[in-house]
């Protein structure tokens, strides 16, 4: 090959690496001003102690970036702002029904309270009736566990007796 036509392609070669060269982007620049108040300018991000509105200046991709998620920000605050509860449509058989179930349940509690209600009074009547007849001094005898007939003695009708006093406090109201 001819050394001048080399030397014109070297000088070519250099002159479109060296347009390459200069057109292509500078490094992504970052900017912010750090506690003191001093900008700093860096091709890499702040620490991660500076604020976000102490930084000045971001690459281009991350201004995008920051843009974007303002944008998906405000839009999000904007849906639940206007995110009003819908009107739910009641079934009107299903709220019948549990109507129904709710009145049938209070009445098996009020019947079930005046059975107890009944077996309480009389239980209050049969134990200020067996406190009169301790109190009254009566003989009284009851079968053991093995059936033989027993009379109470004054330690067992003193039992008796605070026996019959607990069901009236519990029972007679």
């Amino acid at each position: 090959m001819h050394p001048i036509l080399s030397i014109v392609l070297l000088s070519g070669c250099l002159a479109a690496a060296q347009a390459v060269a200069q057109s292509a982007p500078l490094p992504p620049a970052w900017k912010w001003r750090d506690a003191a108040g001093q900008v700093h300018v860096s091709d890499l991000p702040p620490p991660p102690g500076v604020p976000a509105k102490n930084i000045l200046e971001r690459p281009p991709l991350q201004r995008k970036a920051v843009a974007a998620e303002a944008a998906a920000a405000s839009a999000a605050a904007a849906a639940a702002a206007s995110a009003v509860p819908l009107p739910t449509r009641i079934d009107p058989e299903l709220e019948a029904r549990r109507r129904r179930a709710a009145e049938e349940q209070a009445q098996a509690s009020r019947q079930q309270t005046e059975k107890d209600n009944v077996v309480r009074s009389e239980n209050c009547g049969r134990a200020k009736a067996q406190l009169a007849a301790l109190a009254d001094g009566q003989r009284i005898a009851r079968t053991n566990a093995q059936g033989e007939r027993e009379v109470l003695d004054d330690k067992g009708r003193a039992e008796e007796m605070q026996r019959a006093r607990n069901v009236i406090n519990s029972d007679c109201r």
